[in-house]
């Protein structure tokens, strides 16, 4: 695998135009100064690369944000030729009409390759949301349960948390497992906890951002009554997963698969239709998929960038190739951290650590905020650890690439080999 910082074809052509022009100036340059690139509508989109880009332009930092998070540079330099006529249509997508034609194409689209990235069942139903995963906190209970019935939550961490927190508003939420005493560094195993048995739903948050624990798919508990709901917001696509095994997963896409503003549900067709009566209309899931996500504007702009994130990964070959590049970019991670002698220390479980995730500490706290700033330095940014937990973070999501991951491990040992 090619982990050369050259940059990319797609770069190298966008620099020599923009910067290599004589005639041009960068502080008179226009952004319509070009002829708009054509490209083709997304349903008839030609592949464009075989494997996934592992290098990235001079001009940009690795990113290491929880999220927003970074996106893939061909996607970008993608949508950036598309933004201003999009396939010949003579107006942008941010432009367009939600219900004409030309959108209409990029949001089917955009579901097909979802459908076709996560093998989706027929049974289910995929909406193009907006609110984020938060708002999901309350629409689950309002669309599944009422007042009075009790659900089940496993809480993994501060999202999992907020989300039964929510739930005490529209119904009777029992945490039947915490993992807050142990400073949320486990997942439980089937033996720890012991189910309601009228509980109406169980609910995981699938990967913690902020604590970085992940449940693997043996670690998926299986509810007593069937339905299984997951907030997978920060591992969403970045693996393989049976969907069958669950009632409804839930994504705010800006971790893996787009920009901040869409929110992507994904629930069986059985569940749908059973809101309570005082829930918002925005919020029922019902009238989403009866009006197939249009029912008003959608984020038109966020679900076409999704759609061309969808592409790319199918273009890599589908998520058991994507899981393989995440796993080899976790391993280095990882490994660079507990062959640290405890300069460096991850406190998650080994068997549970996130993939998309990576927290970790210093032996010498007072050499953090020094940490961040040099690493900066080095264009690599958001290093930062959540506020709630301190430390730093390094969010490896799909669009990281690996030359990201082995830049930030050559920075740590050099860091290290100053200060240890």
């Amino acid at each position: 695998m090619n982990t050369s910082m050259a940059t990319s074809p797609h770069t190298n052509l966008l620099h020599n135009t923009i910067f290599n022009n004589p005639t041009k100036s960068k502080t008179n340059l226009s952004p319509f100064s070009f002829k708009p690139i054509s490209i083709k509508c997304s349903t008839q989109s030609q592949t464009t690369h075989n494997t996934p880009l592992q290098t990235q332009s001079q001009e940009r930092v690795f990113n290491f944000a929880a999220g927003p998070a970074t996106l893939p540079e061909n996607v970008l330099l993608k949508a950036q030729s598309q933004l201003y006529n999009w396939n010949k249509s003579g107006m942008s997508v941010m432009e367009m009409s939600h219900r004409g034609k030309e959108f209409l194409s990029i949001i089917q689209k955009a579901e097909s390759d979802l459908r076709t990235l996560l093998q989706i069942p027929s049974e289910y139903s995929v909406l193009f949301l907006q609110g984020g995963a938060t708002t999901q906190f309350a629409a689950v209970p309002l669309n599944l349960c009422n007042p009075q019935d009790t659900v089940d939550y496993i809480v993994t961490g501060s999202w999992g948390d907020k989300a039964f927190k929510e739930a005490q508003k529209y119904c009777n939420p029992k945490v039947i497992w915490s993992g807050k005493s142990e400073k949320y560094t486990k997942i439980p195993s089937f033996d720890d906890f012991e189910q309601n048995p009228d509980a109406k739903f169980l609910h995981i948050c699938a990967n913690e951002t902020i604590h970085g624990v992940e449940f693997k798919d043996v670690n998926y508990p299986n509810p007593k009554n069937g339905i299984l709901i997951a907030d997978m917001s920060s591992n969403f696509c970045s693996k393989p997963v049976d969907v069958s095994k669950f009632g409804v997963i839930y994504a705010g896409a800006q971790k893996n698969v787009g920009p901040s503003g869409v929110t992507i549900v994904i629930i069986r067709k059985d569940l749908i239709g059973n809101a309570q009566s005082f829930t918002p209309v925005m919020l029922d899931y019902k009238i989403h998929d009866e009006n197939n996500s249009l029912y008003n504007t959608p984020p038109c702009y966020g679900i076409y960038m999704c759609g061309l994130v969808f592409e790319d990964l199918l273009e890599q070959g589908g998520l058991k190739e994507v899981e393989k590049n995440n796993k080899k970019k976790a391993e280095i991670l990882f490994d660079a951290i507990d062959g640290s002698n405890g300069f460096y220390r991850c406190p998650v479980e080994k068997s549970v650590r996130s993939l998309m995730n990576v927290p970790f500490t210093l032996e010498k706290q007072e050499l953090e905020s020094e940490f961040i700033k040099e690493a900066a330095k080095e264009k690599m940014v958001q290093l930062k650890g959540h506020r709630s937990v301190g430390g730093m973070r390094a969010s490896i999501y799909n669009a990281m690439p690996l030359a990201g991951v082995e830049k930030l491990v050559a920075f740590m040992k050099d860091f290290q080999a100053k200060h240890g």
